[in-house]
């Protein structure tokens, strides 16, 4: 991100974190909307995520986050088994609200009068 914090620059240490947790592996199919986000295909059809701009979408997701006054607005929601030790990481160290396991969907907009 042009123009902002060094802090919240992209370190190597930072792009080591992120090859290592396999954020940069996409599938064998992209939507076209992701194509932006694609810096190439292997081989074997796997697209590779740039990460690059990854970073640049975690800072903007962190800007829009802080920016809530109170935490317990935020809820974070994974019904995918590998994912909800994540959602309950991030909702005990940030004070969020986690929804770990099923979901329905319209839960927040469907509401009983």
């Amino acid at each position: 991100m042009s123009g902002g914090l060094e802090v919240l620059s992209v370190k190597e240490e930072d792009m080591l974190k992120l090859l290592a947790a396999g954020a940069h592996l996409g599938s064998t199919n992209v939507d076209h909307q992701m194509h932006q986000y694609v810096f190439k295909r292997k081989p074997d059809g796997i697209f590779i995520i740039n990460l690059k701009k990854t970073w640049e979408k975690l800072l903007l997701a962190a800007r829009a986050i802080v920016a809530i006054e109170n935490p317990a607005d935020i809820c974070v929601i994974s019904a995918r088994p590998y994912g909800q030790r994540a959602v309950l990481k991030f909702a005990s160290s940030t004070g969020s609200t986690p929804i770990a396991g099923r979901f329905t969907p319209g839960t927040f907009t469907n509401q009983i009068q």
